[in-house]
């Protein structure tokens, strides 16, 4: 429900600043991202997904862009040999625990980009959200295991910067070769309370020109 909330919050905001707008770009895109579970000894796992999302340009050269992506889902295996108690968060039972995890982000920020008549590079600073459900569901396979920890859902400050290159096909169509973006995610999981995931995004695909 809060992806949900959030979404139509900024539906409603993007809607209001269009009137101010010259030029809207629509697009959709395939997305790649690397994702670091900063958890020892469970590897980084790739999720692939894509989604679309809209920019709104004042100037030539500066617009605000609002993005949504949504990922497939994917396998995170962790095995402990003997139980181990994290302080303040609870005890993890011996077994191997295994668990499926989906991802979804909404962010919006600044764009800049050179306005150039065919190649147009650009970069950006995206700030919003994100949600998971792969902590939650392997939090739940360990207390249904005896354990006690007890993550809740999450829906932490995310974080994406970087850059990319469009290229103008026509009067009403763009095509974008690729974006590259540092993402910041914020969860606390529930094998080390730690909350910082320094992860790696790449998108490319078709832009409608309004």
């Amino acid at each position: 429900m809060k992806i949900i909330r959030a979404i139509l919050i900024g539906t409603v905001l993007l809607a209001g600043i269009s009137a101010f707008a010259q030029r809207a770009d629509v697009f959709v895109e395939y997305s790649y991202l690397h994702f670091s579970p900063t958890v020892t000894g469970l590897d980084s796992r790739n999720f692939n997904g894509g989604g679309g999302g809209l920019d709104l340009y004042f100037l030539k050269i500066f617009g605000i862009k609002a993005d949504f992506m949504g990922y497939a889902s994917t396998t995170f295996t962790k095995t402990y040999a003997t139980e181990v108690i994290i302080p303040g968060r609870g005890t993890i039972p011996a077994g191997t625990y295994t668990t499926q995890g989906n991802m979804f982000t909404y962010l919006a920020g600044p764009v800049l980009r050179l306005p150039f008549p065919v190649v147009k590079p650009f970069g950006e600073v995206l700030f919003g959200g994100s949600y998971t459900n792969a902590y939650v569901d392997l939090s739940k396979q360990i207390d249904d295991n005896g354990g006690t920890l007890s993550t809740p859902s999450q829906h932490p400050f995310t974080m994406a910067a970087g850059g990319g290159v469009d290229v103008s096909v026509s009067h009403r169509l763009a095509i974008r070769l690729g974006e590259f973006d540092y993402v910041l995610t914020r969860y606390t999981n529930p094998l080390t309370s730690t909350n910082n995931q320094n992860n790696f995004r790449y998108t490319g695909g078709v832009i409608l020109k309004f």
